[in-house]
């Protein structure tokens, strides 16, 4: 089973990822937004997909991907760790990483 150490070591080889919080959690990060943090649910963390990619990951592998209540209207799919292997992991967070990349860069926020 992979752990947030794999999460960890697969996210910050990524160009520019930067592990951060957010809401008090840890997160990764690129262009200030998140791509990968954990979540509400133990042993899962949260990624980032389309709502077509999204969907089509909840449906082929729902024991591996789903989404909760509170993560319904955004665009996230959690992933149990302890039902996805590390290359199919691999690239959940590449695949995040690269949506989220696309973006423009997240606005600072005022404090």
């Amino acid at each position: 089973m992979p752990t947030w150490e794999d999460v960890r070591r697969i996210a910050l080889a990524l160009p520019d990822a930067e592990e951060t919080t957010t809401h008090g959690q840890p997160c990764f990060r690129v262009n200030g937004r998140p791509f990968v943090n954990t979540g509400r649910v133990q042993d899962a963390i949260v990624t980032r997909a389309p709502d077509e990619e999204r969907d089509l990951l909840t449906s082929a592998l729902p024991d591996v991907y789903f989404v909760t209540d509170h993560y319904l209207g955004w665009e996230a799919v959690l992933v149990r760790l302890d039902a996805v292997d590390e290359d199919e992991l691999a690239g959940r967070i590449e695949d995040s990483y690269a949506f989220i990349a696309a973006k423009p860069p997240a606005r600072p926020r005022k404090r």
